[in-house]
Formats: structure tokens, C-alpha cells, sequence
């Protein structure tokens, strides 16, 4: 019996390209030679702007020791969560290894890791599967007598005169407060998600900046929100209502922590991120998340003691504030199997929250898929 002949291997370039790691081959001087569209999506920068760059131009290496080893072109080189910076972009903890390509002097192959976004995926896990379920419990037989609190202060104010009515209607607004507040920690602690379908990521973004600017008391308000759109991105997965509920608080949070620079700025930017992906219960099936939301201001960013801490509940830098933004922005993007991560770039003086989301199945299912651009 004659064997099945064997099936032709893919070129090499085919197979970088599928990688989902970014992988760069340096020619000798350490300089750009190639690099995959994992690669390119790591630096956010096109192969064409890259190609013949040198390597620490696009990629800086603080430790000195390190970047020694880097520079050795015979040395293989394997490091874990070191800390690189890329210019424009702040700091990224990576995983790195350079290795020499065999017969070939000063030539060498890199694979790079961003880590930054993967060590926050799970490190709410917990929180969120162990979510008190008091509230949802609770909330019936709290807002039941606070309606009538309510009640009982509106009768009250058709009662008095005007220059008592302040009381009853301070008591209204309070009891409008708590049950904002219960509203809220009810959708916290809610374990079903809303249905996600195919959104167009830009519509949503100028949805949720028109209601900030709708509200902007601060002067006229052309030029506080600075949109860096990538118009060939393709829908998302997610819910669109939750999406805007989501940019709605981070583009609030934006507005206010910026409004004490001498020139507040808000910069939303999409682009494709690097292969990051997770695993999710469902038999531990991986999903992609190769959609980033950036929203990005200009003001101090939060204290360095509570940034480890800013999607927990009832955390807040705000005198006024409850704590519970946040940890519902959260919950939300993880219910549309997305993640959020913060960061602060002390050197551009910037606060980053970034969002990855995963992108809406492009097959027949949704003929009708256009370009976030439309």
C-alpha cells in the first residue's frame, strides 16, 4: 500500500505571521531586518516604519545588565517579566528571548511577551466569583421602605412653607442617592450577563463622548476628547449598552481628574493589541483579544498606593465618592468576556485605562459586518 503522500509545509513567513507572539529577526548592528503582525501590533507601529530601525530606538531596556547580554549577538538571552519602555507608550513588563540564528554571524531572532495586560486578567478573579450576593438579597426590602421615606417627605413638602421645603427635599435627594448606590451593587453582585452581538466600536465611543461633552461645564468644549481612531478595525463582540456605560464612567473619571491641568485633555485611541488572550470556564477554551480601547488623561492619575486596588469596591480617592464606578466598569467589560487594565506613564505624565475586547465572528453569521470607520 503506497503511504498518502505528505502534505506540503506552509512557507515560514505564513507561520510567523499566524503566531499570536511577537516575534522580530535583528540583523547584524541589532537592527530591524523582518518582524510579524504580532510584532507589529506590540510596538503599534507598521512594519514599513519599523523595517531597518535599530532595535533600541523602538525598545529600551533599563537594566544595564541585561541590555549587556542583549548586545551579545552569540548569547542566547531568556528573561521573565523584565521591565522595557517603549517611546510613546510608557512602560510594558515582557517576557524575552533573543537566540543567534545558526551560520549566519550577527543575525538573531527575538520573541517578545507583553505581560502588562495578561498579570491583570486574573487578579480579580476572586473578587468577582466570591461577590456577596447580600445586596441582590437585600435590595427589595431596603428600597421598599425608602420609597416610602420618599413618599412620606413629598407629602411633607405640600405641607410646609417654602423655607422648610430644603429638608424634605434634602431627604429626597438622599434617599435618591442610596438607592443609586443600591442600584449599583445590585449589578455588581448580578451573575447574569447581558447578551453580546457584533458593535461598532467607534459609534459607541462618540455615543458616550457626546453625553460627557453634553455635560461639560468647564468651558467650551472643543478639544477636551482626542480621538486616535483606527479606522480599519472590525466590529467588536460586546453589548453596546454596557460598552457606553462603561466609556461614559472612565470619560467621567478622565474629565475630572484632568480638570485641574492647565490644558485637561482626553485621548480615546483603538488599535489592534498583541496576541493577548485568555482562557475562559468554558472547558478552559481560549478566547482572543485583539481589540484595545485606550482612554487616556492628563491629569495626576491616582495615588501609587491605591492603584493595585481601583477596581475593587467601595475604593475611591473621591471625598464624595462611593467606590463602586470602577469595580461596575469592571464587572461589565469581564461580563462581554473583555478585560481592563490601568496603568500610569509618569514620564508622559498620562493615565491609561485599556480595554480588550474580543472582535465579532466575521463569518456568514454577520454578512453585514462594516468597518467601525461607518
Amino acid at each position: 500500500m503506497t503511504p498518502a503522500p505528505q502534505p506540503a509545509v506552509p512557507p515560514a513567513q505564513r507561520l510567523l505571521s499566524s503566531l499570536p507572539l511577537a516575534v522580530i529577526v535583528l540583523a547584524p548592528g541589532m537592527r530591524i531586518a523582518s518582524l510579524n503582525p504580532a510584532a507589529e501590533q506590540f510596538f503599534g507601529q507598521s512594519a514599513r516604519r519599523l523595517m531597518d530601525r535599530p532595535l533600541d530606538q523602538v525598545l529600551a531596556i533599563p537594566d544595564q545588565r541585561l541590555l549587556v547580554t542583549v548586545n551579545d549577538t552569540e548569547t542566547p538571552v531568556s528573561a521573565r517579566d523584565i521591565a522595557v519602555k517603549l517611546p510613546g507608550q510608557g512602560s510594558r513588563r515582557i517576557d524575552l528571548t533573543i537566540v543567534p540564528v545558526i551560520d549566519e554571524p550577527g543575525w538573531q531572532v527575538m520573541t517578545l511577551h507583553d505581560n502588562t495586560a495578561s498579570e491583570a486578567l486574573g487578579e480579580h478573579l476572586v473578587a468577582d466569583q466570591t461577590m456577596m450576593r447580600g445586596p441582590e438579597i437585600l435590595a427589595h426590602e431596603i428600597k421598599n421602605p425608602l420609597a416610602a421615606i420618599r413618599g412620606a417627605s413629598q407629602l411633607l413638602a405640600r405641607r410646609l412653607g417654602e423655607a422648610d421645603r430644603s429638608l424634605t427635599d434634602m431627604i429626597a435627594g438622599e434617599v435618591d442617592r442610596v438607592v443609586t448606590l443600591i442600584n449599583q451593587m445590585q449589578t455588581l453582585s448580578r451573575q447574569t450577563a447581558p447578551p453580546v452581538e457584533p458593535c461598532n466600536l467607534h459609534e459607541v465611543v462618540r455615543r458616550a463622548c457626546s453625553v460627557i461633552l453634553a455635560a461639560h461645564d468647564g468651558g467650551p468644549a472643543s478639544g477636551l476628547i482626542v480621538e486616535e481612531f483606527d479606522p480599519s478595525l472590525p466590529q467588536v463582540l460586546g453589548n453596546s449598552d454596557s460598552l457606553v456605560q462603561v466609556l461614559i464612567n472612565l470619560l467621567a473619571n478622565a474629565k475630572e481628574a484632568s480638570s485641574d491641568t492647565k490644558k485637561p485633555r482626553i485621548f480615546v485611541r483603538t488599535r489592534f493589541a498583541s496576541g493577548l488572550q485568555l482562557r475562559t470556564g468554558n472547558a478552559g477554551a481560549p478566547v482572543r483579544l485583539p481589540i484595545e480601547l485606550r482612554v487616556s488623561d492628563n491629569g495626576q492619575g491616582v495615588q501609587p498606593d491605591m492603584r493595585d486596588h481601583i477596581f475593587e469596591p467601595f475604593v475611591t480617592s473621591k471625598k464624595s465618592g462611593q467606590g463602586l464606578g470602577l469595580a461596575l466598569v469592571h464587572k461589565l467589560v469581564r461580563d462581554m468576556n473583555g478585560r481592563i487594565t490601568h496603568e500610569r506613564d509618569d514620564a508622559l505624565g498620562l493615565t491609561h485605562f485599556r480595554i480588550h475586547l474580543p472582535m465579532a465572528d466575521s463569518t456568514a453569521a454577520h454578512p453585514s459586518r462594516r468597518s467601525l470607520s461607518q
